[in-house]
């Protein structure tokens, strides 16, 4: 009996000391994954092309809001409803507005938080050095799309409250809960669009050595999506589905289907559909409206939640591409040889 009790003590003791020795594991990688995330959002924050990049999102925003400003006055004088929101959707006679500016300019920010967040820690031999340190592998991917993330959220939140600040000061009017809701999701939204692209140029670090094939690769894609990819959607459309002769009538549906399908593989495409749809609360819906479907229909308003259940999958599908380049990114960087 004695013997058991002490065996007892024994397993007691070693489960225990098993467990001590587990959470001290757990505590010294979340330690390390914390320390290397500050030491990668400061070098983000103190480095020069990050410093760049805002002060080129700023300048142009600046100058969407000064061309808008007037047009906004002249709003004010009909009717006070959502004039908050036009700040953001309206721009100068020959400039775009601030929305079409981000989703244009917020994928290079991405592409230049990224593109040489590994390979040019490999290229200076650090990349060694963080592996011998007493931490596990994958806190330096981890830590590093983490610290691009918090660079982008603080890029964008102080970019908005700007505009904001300065708009309030110039209208005079106070946004209303509605539009408050309205620009917080955009500015959600944004965030995660400029995430897919950090996520993106992330895994071309990785795939790639050089940085200056990595930053390539990712513009060439950027520049692709944003100006091509509608003329590559219209040109197969109208090879499907001809809309010229009379049988081209009872294509222009299909037509017009595949053709916005194709488009909406583009992330700058969803990303300026679901803007444009938070930022207007006229829009109430994104795709074909039917004479059936307008008969009966009450015009107003749609309601912020309304709207955020039509871009809701936009959502979804720019959360979900950006966590695909970054579970490649993982990948890629736990299978790779580091100190060969």
């Amino acid at each position: 009996m004695k013997a058991i009790q002490i065996k007892e003590r024994l397993s007691g003791t070693a489960s225990g000391a098993l467990s001590k020795l587990k959470s001290e594991k757990d505590n010294s990688s979340m330690h390390g994954l914390l320390v290397l995330f500050r030491k990668e959002l400061t070098d983000h924050l103190k480095s020069a092309r990050f410093l760049l990049m805002l002060a080129l999102l700023t300048l142009t925003s600046m100058a969407s809001l000064y061309g808008a400003l007037g047009s906004v006055r002249d709003a004010a004088t009909e009717s006070s409803e959502f004039i908050f929101l036009t700040l953001f959707t309206t721009g100068g006679k020959s400039i775009p507005s601030i929305s079409t500016f981000l989703a244009f300019l917020g994928p290079l920010a991405g592409i230049v938080l990224g593109f040489d967040c590994v390979n040019r820690e490999r290229s200076l031999g650090t990349l060694n050095r963080l592996t011998s340190q007493p931490i596990y592998r994958d806190a330096i991917i981890n830590g590093k799309f983490m610290a691009g993330f918090a660079a982008v959220f603080m890029m964008v939140f102080s970019l908005g409250i700007l505009v904001s600040a300065i708009g309030l000061l110039a209208i005079g009017l106070p946004p209303s809960v509605e539009e408050v809701l309205r620009i917080t999701a955009f500015l959600l939204f944004t965030i995660f669009y400029i995430s897919f692209w950090l996520g993106l140029s992330i895994l071309f670090s990785v795939l790639w050595r050089h940085a200056a094939t990595a930053a390539l690769a990712g513009i060439s894609i950027w520049i692709f999506l944003s100006f091509f990819m509608s003329m590559v959607a219209g040109a197969v459309a109208d090879l499907v589905y001809p809309t010229e002769g009379i049988e081209g009538m009872f294509h222009m549906m299909d037509n017009y289907n595949l053709q916005l399908g194709l488009n909406r593989i583009s992330p700058y495409y969803l990303f300026g559909e679901a803007a444009a749809t938070i930022l207007n609360p006229n829009i109430r819906s994104i795709g074909v409206i039917t004479n059936s479907q307008l008969s009966g229909a009450i015009a107003g308003y749609l309601p912020f939640g309304q709207s955020l259940l039509l871009v809701w999958p936009h959502l979804v599908c720019m959360v979900a591409l950006t966590a695909v380049c970054f579970a490649l990114s993982y990948i890629g960087f736990m299978r790779q040889e580091i100190r060969a």
